[in-house]
């Protein structure tokens, strides 16, 4: 039975180099139709991974397994422009997720709203429900984790994603690694250390999206806008959250994800340099 344990060992497998379902099988010591299985499963629940099949057909075809990231984001005009805005901006003020938002069916997403000064204070419930709800993955699109550490009477953010690593979801997060963001990183990879597993994995990459990926079925997105001085515009800080089950915009998203994902720098190496640089304080 595929669990996430063999999912991330083939995905660092293909990930390293493109491989043959055989090697995929002796790899991880499974026939070579139970590693086949399994490969298609992680393309379609995950889309980490893609096939392609050479000389089809005859008795001498090759199925090779490539990591995802390789294939060029593909879709819309809108989607196009859109995913180059991402990758060129740094910022989450450079880019509204409105912009995504506005191009998806009504009967696949809803906005919610909150004015207020703390996040602390935004719907906290809504946040816990989308995160419980995850059955086999969460991707985080992030700026420095501090969402993590959001909490109130009813609602604790980072023991619901201790729960998550309990139940064996793979957590992927993109996210600045810097002297600002070290102790909510290190903070969330004590959870890999305290339950004996590997699955929170963090990588370096300054982007603008605050978001989640569910399970490859849901995105939660969040906007900030900030207050201004200026007449009949805001007084107060607003938190929006904009939440998809768009199938095609969902999947548009992930690939983004691991685009970015397959190219940043593992958290941990970074952590490593850090302390160097804060112990010469």
């Amino acid at each position: 039975m595929l669990n996430p344990t063999i999912t991330k060992k083939i995905e660092d497998f293909v990930y390293a180099k493109p491989r043959s379902i055989q090697e995929i099988a002796s790899y991880i010591n499974k026939s070579w139709r139970t590693a086949d299985r399994y490969i298609q499963e992680i393309e379609k629940e995950y889309g980490t991974i893609t096939t392609r099949v050479f000389r089809e057909g005859t008795r001498g075809a090759l199925k090779i397994v490539y990591w995802a990231s390789i294939e060029k984001i593909k879709g819309s005009i809108f989607q196009e422009k859109l995913a180059k805005e991402i990758e060129t901006f740094k910022k989450k003020e450079d880019f509204s997720a409105f912009d995504i938002y506005q191009h998806v069916s009504d009967k696949n997403k809803i906005a919610s709203l909150d004015q207020t000064e703390q996040e602390t204070k935004t719907n906290l419930d809504e946040l816990k429900y989308y995160l419980e709800k995850t059955q086999k993955q969460l991707l985080v699109l992030s700026g420095n984790l501090s969402w993590t550490n959001l909490k109130n009477n009813k609602v604790n953010v980072f023991s619901i994603i201790e729960n998550l690593v309990k139940k064996n979801i793979s957590i992927k997060i993109i996210c600045r690694v810097d002297l600002a963001s070290m102790e909510n990183i290190e903070q969330i990879l004590s959870l890999n250390f305290k339950y004996g597993k590997e699955l929170i994995e963090i990588r370096h990459s300054t982007q603008p999206l605050r978001a989640l990926v569910i399970d490859n079925k849901l995105i939660r997105l969040k906007e900030i806008k900030e207050p201004t001085d200026k007449i009949h515009e805001l007084s107060k800080r607003l938190f929006i959250f904009y939440t998809i089950k768009d199938k095609e915009w969902v999947e548009w998203l992930t690939r983004i994800f691991w685009k970015m994902f397959s190219n940043s720098i593992d958290a941990r190496k970074r952590i490593e340099e850090l302390k160097k640089l804060k112990s010469k304080k």
